[in-house]
């Protein structure tokens, strides 16, 4: 049986809801949505397609707009729009089994529409329109779809064929994106092909997909390693993985990881604080997911790239999710491997190896009356947060100078969430 893939994206989705929300035509608005207290150096996340049509680029700098362009500054509410994600999520609910939906970002997502052509008594364009409408006239987000054979020429179809319909709907099969994009350029177009990937293409006189699937299989695996399976498949726009396949998907290692980028150059002492706090927020997020982690890894980005960013992981003695064992084992390698004469930008942690606490074993050597009344101090902490906000309870350290915790409470995805 032919199976058939829509992936659908909602257009410049954070700035069609704000225009939305103030009932303006983002095709006919200039409006950015950044966080202009962050300076004129802040990305803005989204830009109208009226300011596209006036060369602005997508993720700018709000430095980077002509000066010569008038323009609607819109910050972020990051909650709006998940808000707006979730109410569209359940218009592909009326149409389609959740079993057959894959969110893959909070405006775009598959599905596998392959049995529901004949319920519908539809093709898969017919299928596509009558959902970009249904979203259009409910919330009056506009929306494009890719329509291909497979997953990978579904978002193809919307990454580079859609955009030049005038129905905002791109279809793709095997042959049809042979002749039509297998001497598309430039590379980077495509699915999983970033910059270094095409800069290593390119050494390799390989410009376009025809190239990749005409070149010596065993030149781009010496060059990729297994990624190259990946390559070769997508450049004959084959893809074997299905939505069925992404659900029953069960990763062989789990780990939580946190990061952030600071408001402003820390000293060495400002950014152990804020080591602290995230330490803190990750092992709450083991404790209340009943996981446990036994290799903890950081990273410590400097100010302008001064020098190379330190990257350091230690393995522990037993499982734990514990923040007085964590931050021991986390200040030990901050203290021991960081840089103190250069200022700090980006903070990573990363707990790794991650288990069920069903599945520890304990050990004679461990105070498990001490561990356990941690554990539940730590629960009935996050369980007053849940219900009455993260702000509502907060350690010392929190009210600090150059700590972080308060304001990043408020945020979502690191932006602001609009309360």
């Amino acid at each position: 049986m032919q199976r058939y893939y829509l992936c659908i994206d909602l257009k410049t989705f954070y700035a069609s809801v704000e225009c939305v929300e103030r009932r303006l035509d983002p095709f006919n608005t200039n409006l950015v949505v950044a966080d202009e207290s962050r300076g004129k150096g802040t990305i803005c996340l989204a830009i109208t397609p009226k300011m596209k049509m006036l060369g602005v680029k997508n993720r700018c700098r709000l430095f980077e707009i002509p000066p010569t362009i008038k323009y609607i500054i819109a910050m972020p509410r990051m909650k709006k729009y998940i808000e707006y994600s979730a109410n569209i999520y359940t218009i592909y609910l009326k149409y389609f089994s959740k079993e057959d939906i894959h969110v893959y970002s909070i405006d775009e997502a598959f599905m596998d529409v392959t049995n529901y052509l004949k319920m519908y008594q539809m093709n898969p364009v017919e299928l596509a329109k009558t959902i970009i409408k249904d979203i259009f006239k409910t919330y009056g987000i506009t929306a494009t779809a890719g329509i291909g054979t497979n997953m990978y020429l579904a978002k193809i179809a919307l990454d580079i064929t859609a955009k030049h319909s005038a129905t905002n709907i791109g279809y793709l099969d095997e042959e049809k994106y042979k002749k039509e994009l297998w001497h598309h350029k430039p590379l980077t177009d495509f699915w999983q092909i970033g910059k270094g990937i095409e800069r290593r293409l390119n050494k390799m006189r390989v410009f376009t997909m025809y190239d990749v699937a005409h070149t010596d299989q065993k030149r781009l695996y010496k060059e990729f390693g297994v990624n190259a399976e990946y390559l070769i498949d997508h450049s004959w726009g084959k893809e074997s993985c299905t939505i069925a396949d992404i659900k029953k998907y069960k990763p062989k290692t789990n780990s939580i990881t946190n990061s952030q980028v600071l408001f402003e150059d820390y000293s060495f002492e400002k950014a152990r604080l804020v080591l602290k706090e995230m330490v803190e927020l990750g092992s709450l997020k083991l404790i209340e997911n009943n996981l446990v982690t036994n290799t903890v890894g950081l990273y410590i980005g400097y100010s302008k790239d001064i020098i190379k960013a330190t990257s350091e992981s230690k393995k522990l003695e037993n499982y734990t999710n514990v923040y007085s064992e964590l931050l021991k084992v986390f200040l030990e390698i901050y203290d021991n491997n960081i840089n103190r004469g250069v200022a700090i930008r980006r903070i990573g942690v990363n707990f790794a190896n991650v288990i069920e606490t069903e599945n520890v074993q304990l050990t004679l050597f461990t105070d498990q009356e001490k561990i356990d009344k941690e554990r539940k101090l730590e629960l009935t902490i996050s369980g007053i947060k849940n219900k009455m906000g993260k702000n509502t309870i907060l350690r010392g350290m929190n009210l600090e100078e150059g700590a972080t915790t308060l304001v990043r409470n408020k945020l979502i995805g690191g932006h602001n969430s609009g309360e």
